[in-house]
């Protein structure tokens, strides 16, 4: 990519590009895939004359959304391969997203689970409609449907994420107090201590890849968490550090195992209990969280 400032292509793709990055992203669930998305909406970026364009961000917002359903639908094979649990990558955020509200939700691990349930279209759809409010013109050009059938999917795709998304926003202050509960519970090993800040129906997922040792499947349940993260840890021969952050807009726990990353440990929570726990071990998808600065997803 060039680096002249006077150049209108490269400033136009350079004003718009932490918004590409998050339209790819949300689609994808895989920073990786999402530069190498903004890669080749560069290239073809740079193929056209911006002064003919009327609108340059939703030029782009265009070709970004194409390019994210081809990866997609290479994406769903790659998955269907995966050992055990797939979930997203871990992304560092500045604080700025946690302050969005509607934003750090739609990035929130909770939420992107919910998104890989929607086919392709759907979720694009939603992406476009419901987290940057794109009207259905500017949609239906990217998605090549008619305005009339994407007013149809986004309403589909919105009765189908309210049905599995958390009952409320929760603000981050009780999603911080939970984390702490569960950082001091974990600390110790204090058994009493999850079970006090685990819902009853809390599910754990644990994605290793294949690389590192995961749970193989969702374990569900209080008790079998708790017990589950203390016979864990109780085996673990190293020195384990335990150090908040923030991740995809919310709270979350970087683990080390002697100094080196072993997963970073979203949550969800409702009614201030945790209700949901993602554990990433997969070192594919933590070498941002080791080597990048928090971003800025607007």
């Amino acid at each position: 990519m060039s680096d002249h400032a006077t150049d209108p292509a490269t400033e136009a793709f350079v004003a718009h590009r932490n918004l590409l990055f998050t339209v790819a992203y949300e689609m994808l669930g895989s920073a990786a895939d999402a530069e190498d998305v903004l890669q080749e909406t560069w290239l073809r970026w740079v193929e056209v004359d911006p002064g003919q364009v009327r609108d340059q961000r939703a030029y782009l917002v265009r070709i970004t959304t194409r390019q994210s359903l081809n990866r997609l639908r290479t994406m769903t094979r790659r998955k269907e391969a995966y050992v055990g649990p797939w979930l997203p990558e871990p992304l560092l955020t500045a604080p700025d997203v946690a302050q969005d509200v509607e934003l750090a939700e739609s990035v929130s691990m909770a939420l992107m689970l919910v998104l890989e349930t929607l086919s392709p279209t759907e979720r694009a759809v939603f992406v476009l409609r419901e987290v940057f409010d794109v009207d259905y013109d500017e949609i239906a050009a990217a998605v090549d449907k008619t305005p009339a059938a994407v007013r149809q999917i986004a309403h589909r795709a919105r009765r189908h994420v309210d049905a599995r998304r958390p009952r409320a926003a929760v603000p981050a202050s009780a999603t911080r107090a939970a984390l702490e509960s569960f950082q001091r519970a974990l600390t110790t090993g204090d058994l009493q201590g999850f079970l006090d800040v685990l819902a009853p129906e809390v599910v754990l997922m644990s994605d290793g890849g294949g690389i590192k040792q995961a749970a193989p499947r969702p374990i569900i349940g209080a008790d079998k968490v708790a017990r589950f993260i203390v016979g864990g840890t109780g085996k673990v021969d190293a020195t384990i550090t335990i150090d908040p952050t923030l991740v995809n807009g919310n709270p979350a726990l970087v683990l080390r195992l002697d100094g080196e990353i072993d997963g970073v440990m979203a949550i969800r929570v409702e009614d201030a209990r945790i209700t949901g726990l993602y554990y990433v071990r997969n070192p594919e998808k933590l070498t941002r969280v080791e080597s990048e600065t928090p971003l800025t997803l607007r």
